[in-house]
């Protein structure tokens, strides 16, 4: 997606001050999604999250995503329809194969 993403941004703030990751990437997939349920012709309606951040230790993938669905919540119950996460402890992320 080109130009400004102000859910993505907001997203994006908001995981940088709960978490402090070391690596976070946000991707707008909704253009992916035209014309299919849940589709906002806004768009920002499908986000992938890739998180590494220390706050995730050895907490199970359920309670990562707990962690950041709670962080996020306005986004989610305002605009988002899906959000694929990855959330990695910073020794995960090294192991895992790009």
């Amino acid at each position: 997606m080109s130009g400004p993403s102000p859910i993505a941004d907001r997203m994006r703030e908001k995981l940088i001050a709960k978490f402090s990751p070391q690596k976070l990437e946000i991707i707008d997939e909704s253009h992916n999604h035209a014309g299919h349920a849940g589709h906002d012709p806004r768009g920002e309606s499908h986000f992938r999250i890739l998180i590494v951040a220390d706050a995730f230790g050895k907490l199970p993938r359920v309670e990562r995503h707990r962690m950041i669905y709670l962080t996020l919540e306005r986004e989610l119950t305002d605009r988002i329809h899906a959000l694929q996460i990855k959330a990695l402890d910073p020794s995960e992320f090294i192991h895992t194969p790009s």
